[in-house]
């Protein structure tokens, strides 16, 4: 999804181009968390030119995954989808994605060489690299939304990933542990 017709400037990057604003909102599911299929899904919206409103909707079924899992995947999916940098907020009930990024736990986990805080080892290590690595051309914004509280965007999220963890063409989730 190209982000270059926004309408909401918000600054010029590095590379020229002026970042657009993507709202991008995401939910995770899972059936018998840890040990049942999962999916997630992700609808990312931008207003262009003409002040229409274009929305892309993401979503995949994993075998055997966890809730925090897809909660992360729906992040991942959502970013790794823009092709230059944007300005993003993204929309997550999972305050597990949120609170990483707003609590700074993820800046904790890089100086403690992804360790908790009784020198544990941070959960999904694989998913938060590739979260960071999907963010970094990005200015992300996290903001948390109340779960199945009638948001339209969160409940079309989750509408996406449990039909995607209840579909057919299921996919492996590599780093999920056994």
């Amino acid at each position: 999804m190209s982000c270059d017709t926004l309408i909401s400037y918000k600054k010029v990057s590095e590379s020229g181009y002026k970042e657009m604003l993507v709202k991008i909102y995401t939910d995770g599911a899972a059936r018998g968390n840890p040990d049942g299929p999962g999916g997630y899904g992700a609808v990312l919206e931008y207003v262009d030119t003409k002040g229409e409103l274009h929305t892309k909707e993401l979503s995949q079924g994993y075998v055997r995954t966890t809730n925090n899992r897809m909660e992360l995947m729906a992040v991942i999916a959502g970013l790794e989808a823009l092709n230059r940098p944007c300005t993003v907020e993204v929309y997550s009930d999972s305050q597990y994605v949120v609170n990483a990024f707003n609590q700074h736990w993820v800046d904790g986990w890089l100086k403690k060489g992804w360790k908790r805080g009784k020198n544990e080892p941070v959960k999904n290590v694989d998913l938060w690299k590739r979260l960071l690595a999907a963010k970094a051309p990005h200015d992300t914004s996290f903001h948390w939304v109340k779960g199945h509280d009638g948001h339209p965007q969160n409940e079309r999220c989750d509408t996406l990933a449990t039909t995607a963890a209840d579909g057919d063409g299921l996919i492996v989730d590599e780093g999920a542990e056994p």
